[in-house]
């Protein structure tokens, strides 16, 4: 028991540092020092050259065929959890508003894999980890292009070649190329790459913080129908996911990272598109804003759990 606690501890306090990052960018917009357009273009510069060099830098590693094996696991355990927690929500939130229980079923099934659970894996299970949170935020990607524009726009606004020309799978089939090869980087390009990935995690939380900054905090606070979502996304998911995955006994770096990912907050791309598509953008963001506060008594407890049933 004692040692549980501690790795609680440990973890708590790994995730707490995250949350003192996302506090600066919460006080910076606060104050006005950092506005709306600077936070749109660091969340550009984050997703279309910080992950790709993330991904990039995370495939710069000696071919192994059993690795190449739990990618594929991994990416066959994302394909069932869209495909399940599609299906689940569509019967959720219809006593609210069709704009609201969009938003609402959007970010039970997206999770912020990127800009929060990527960060998080790094300081909780480390860099031998990031790999397989690249195969997650790539079937992301290609979901969120698919399912998630249907789901928020309808079909006419679905783009395949959007969801095959996203920066996470461009990153990935640069980064494949390499890893299958054999090659390597030349030793410039590759520390010009690994700097830019040292990017992500400072600068994801900064992101997120100013994020929280714009929504509503009061409000947010009021809303039960977002409790009931934000208990879906940070409790029941990771919990459902840890216990189907355990007959499995697989990898348990495989195994946490899966189940810590399941239970990262609400995607920020939610309120992106909700405003894209003429949906709820405030609701959109206060689950965002909810989500990810209430993340900060969840994740520690998930990881755990994650890497007591691995072990």
């Amino acid at each position: 028991m004692s040692g549980i606690l501690e790795n609680l501890l440990v973890v708590a306090g790994q995730v707490a540092t995250l949350f003192l990052m996302m506090a600066v960018g919460f006080i910076l917009v606060r104050r006005g020092t950092l506005s709306g357009p600077g936070l749109d273009q660091m969340s550009h510069l984050l997703l279309y050259v910080v992950i790709p060099c993330v991904i990039i830098d995370s495939l710069q590693v000696a071919w192994d065929a059993a690795l190449l094996a739990d990618m594929g696991i991994m990416l066959l355990i994302n394909a069932v959890y869209y495909l399940v927690t599609c299906a689940a929500v569509i019967p959720l939130f219809r006593r609210q508003s069709e704009d609201v229980a969009v938003a609402l079923r959007f970010g039970v099934v997206y999770a912020n894999t990127g800009f929060m659970g990527l960060p998080l894996i790094q300081a909780v299970l480390g860099e031998e980890a990031v790999i397989f949170t690249v195969v997650v935020i790539v079937s992301f990607n290609l979901c969120q292009w698919t399912h998630g524009v249907l789901l928020m726009g309808g079909r006419g606004e679905v783009s395949v070649r959007k969801a095959l020309l996203n920066p996470g799978t461009i990153g990935l089939s640069v980064g494949l190329v390499f890893f299958l090869s054999g090659l390597r980087l030349p030793p410039m390009a590759d520390k010009a790459i690994g700097y830019l990935s040292a990017l992500n995690t400072p600068l994801a939380m900064v992101v997120i913080g100013g994020q929280m900054a714009r929504s509503g905090l009061l409000q947010t606070f009021r809303q039960k129908a977002l409790y009931a979502a934000s208990a879906l996304r940070l409790a029941v998911i990771p919990l459902l996911t840890a216990l189907a995955l355990l007959p499995f006994r697989l990898n348990p770096l495989l195994y946490c990272t899966a189940v810590i990912l399941s239970g990262a907050p609400v995607a920020g791309s939610t309120g992106i598109f909700a405003q894209k598509f003429g949906r709820d953008p405030t609701a959109s963001a206060q689950f965002v804003t909810l989500s990810t506060l209430l993340s900060i008594l969840t994740l520690p407890v998930i990881t755990v759990l994650a890497q007591y049933l691995a072990g």
